[in-house]
């Protein structure tokens, strides 16, 4: 597995892993109503480019399978995305991702909106539960918790966080 920078020819193919990987991995905790507003299918890829190439984002891949991707707001410390490849789960792709993402954020301080199934993920990476809120969706509710951690800023070369 490699990881390297987010381009924009990726945007097609990380959208159809988000759809995938919400509507699979996902569906053990959240109802079938509520995983069709999260990932529609008709996501403008004019916008997660845009927002993708606004923050910091790296794609996981082997060959030309993109395996996960995470974006990070790097200067606010806001973890944005985090999604593996549903074929891919529990094979350190987020943590790889992760490890990188939060490496790179200046003040070490890092918040993330985490859904229920991510919330043991990122509890086992030293993430705390600030609180758990409900976000609304095309009139749907949804579940999730603002989670964030500290750790010291070091050199992006040396991934330890």
């Amino acid at each position: 597995m490699d990881i390297r920078a987010y381009r924009p020819q990726d945007c097609r193919q990380i959208l159809k892993l988000f759809y995938h990987t919400v509507h699979s991995v996902n569906a053990a905790d959240y109802s079938p109503e509520q995983l069709a507003v999260w990932a529609t299918g008709e996501e403008d890829p004019a916008v997660w480019n845009a927002s993708l190439t606004a923050h910091m984002t790296l794609v996981a891949v082997e060959g030309d399978l993109i395996l996960g991707f995470g974006d990070m707001d790097v200067e606010a410390g806001y973890l944005d995305r985090l999604y593996v490849h549903k074929d891919y789960q529990g094979r350190g792709v987020a943590t790889a991702l992760c490890r990188r993402l939060e490496a790179a954020v200046p003040s070490g301080h890092i918040t993330t909106h985490a859904s229920i199934t991510a919330r043991p993920f990122f509890l086992a990476r030293g993430y705390r539960v600030v609180r758990q809120q409900q976000v609304q969706r095309r009139g749907i509710w949804l579940t999730n918790f603002v989670m964030e951690k500290s750790c010291r800023p070091i050199d992006i070369s040396l991934p330890v966080c």
